[in-house]
């Protein structure tokens, strides 16, 4: 299985409509996702009040690419937070059981 980390800096100003996006959109999405074994959607703390991340598990690398493509490496980006967004890291690992 694969740990895929998702992280985002929202732009400055920008923080509650991403948090509506995030919430009503991003959370429900992933989750209903085929090939996903499990999501971790994490909110922003007060010392990081413009950072969100998703921590998912996939099955395989398989069901990843099926979902984002041969390019897996890059984030998957939904048209409806690009403008909200500063920043985006992504980073994989093969889950330890």
């Amino acid at each position: 299985m694969i740990v895929r980390i998702f992280q985002v800096t929202v732009r400055p100003g920008k923080e509650a409509e991403f948090s509506e996006f995030f919430h009503e959109t991003a959370i429900p999405l992933m989750k209903n996702t085929q090939g996903i074994v499990e999501v971790l959607p994490g909110a922003p703390r007060s010392e990081t009040p413009r950072e969100f991340s998703f921590v998912m598990v996939w099955r395989s690398l398989d069901a990843l690419k099926a979902f984002v493509g041969e390019d897996y490496n890059s984030p998957h980006i939904d048209p409806a937070e690009a403008e909200l967004v500063e920043s985006r890291t992504i980073k994989h690992y093969d889950l330890v059981e």
